[in-house]
């Protein structure tokens, strides 16, 4: 029995505790005296969450024994935290046998220090502010969770569903994680080094009409002629302009805008369809199946046969 305690705070982010509750309460369902799960506060007063819910804990803090997995969400109460808070987890965070964080949940392990020396991440919006305050941790904006020994850190709000079905994965193995990720209607799992946004939510949208037909058609046509010259025609501009141009209003230059798209489309391939490698390398504008697992394993460490075994679909019962 592992026992898993969440710690709960004013303004904390409700997705951030429920999301990876219901995974590991599923686990439990599925296999009975696998998780206790408890949640706590400070005091053990209720808490208000970001969205107006109100949650309420089974105990203070104080009163809470030494959990295996102690797992601590983010949301605005991580911005200005009660004091007593860091000090209870700088206390008791370095006992856990896991120590896991969810979105902004990773300032609260930083300001107690549990995070020095150890690579982490968070939300995209707030990886800069983490690096910036606590130059010693390593802090990684690309993938949407990351291990380091005991220690899980994981981006933004749902990503923590992916974190939570992968340690219940490492618990209980991949059969048990792909009947909870069925039930709960999500794909088992995204691998933690899959990046945290598409090209077109890192990309900024173009200003200028031509720039975004240029950004659309590149989205809709990935198998095309995307060079620089071709796309500057398209845009009715130089190569040298629209280049200069492109990348001013996206902040992204035209090839890592392309290498995105390209890389997003044959993902998408291979999580839908049963399409062969070389098929999908050709309609992702790869060209051979070599440059596509170039770019792969590049990009997510896995070459795309084993990205499709790790991330199949899993359908509802």
């Amino acid at each position: 029995m592992r026992t898993l305690l969440v710690v709960l705070f004013d303004d904390v982010q409700s997705l951030d505790v429920t999301g990876p509750v219901e995974v590991f309460m599923g686990a439990e369902t599925h296999s009975p005296g696998t998780y206790s799960l408890v949640t706590a506060s400070l005091d053990g007063a209720p808490v208000r969450t970001s969205s107006g819910l109100t949650l309420v804990p089974d105990h203070a803090l104080a009163d809470v024994p030494h959990p295996h997995t102690l797992l601590v969400p983010g949301g605005r109460g991580t911005r200005s935290p009660d004091p007593r808070l860091v000090d209870w987890l700088r206390e008791h965070g370095a006992r856990a046998e896991r120590l896991v964080s969810i979105c902004t949940g990773a300032i609260l392990l930083a300001r107690a220090g549990l995070l020095d020396g150890r690579r982490a991440t968070t939300h995209w919006a707030y990886c800069d502010t983490l690096a910036r305050h606590h130059p010693e941790i390593e802090v990684d904006p690309e993938p949407i969770y990351v291990r380091d020994g005991h220690v899980a850190t994981s981006a933004g709000v749902t990503s923590g569903i992916d974190l939570a079905l992968a340690l219940v994965e490492e618990d209980l193995g991949r059969e048990a994680a792909l009947a909870i990720a069925r039930h709960l209607v999500v794909f088992l799992r995204r691998p933690g080094n899959q990046a945290q946004f598409s090209a077109q939510l890192a990309a900024q949208t173009a200003r200028r009409e031509p720039l975004r037909e240029v950004q659309q058609w590149i989205t809709e046509h990935p198998g095309d002629d995307l060079t620089v010259e071709s796309l500057a025609a398209r845009a009715r501009l130089s190569p040298r302009h629209f280049a200069r141009a492109f990348q001013a209003e996206t902040g992204m230059t035209p090839g890592r805008y392309v290498d995105r798209v390209r890389l997003e489309h044959a993902r998408r391939l291979l999580e839908d369809t049963t399409d062969g490698i070389e098929e999908i390398s050709r309609a992702s504008g790869y060209g051979t199946s070599e440059a596509m697992r170039r770019a792969f394993v590049k990009a997510l460490g896995a070459a795309p046969a084993e990205y499709r075994r790790r991330f199949r679909p899993a359908t509802a019962h």
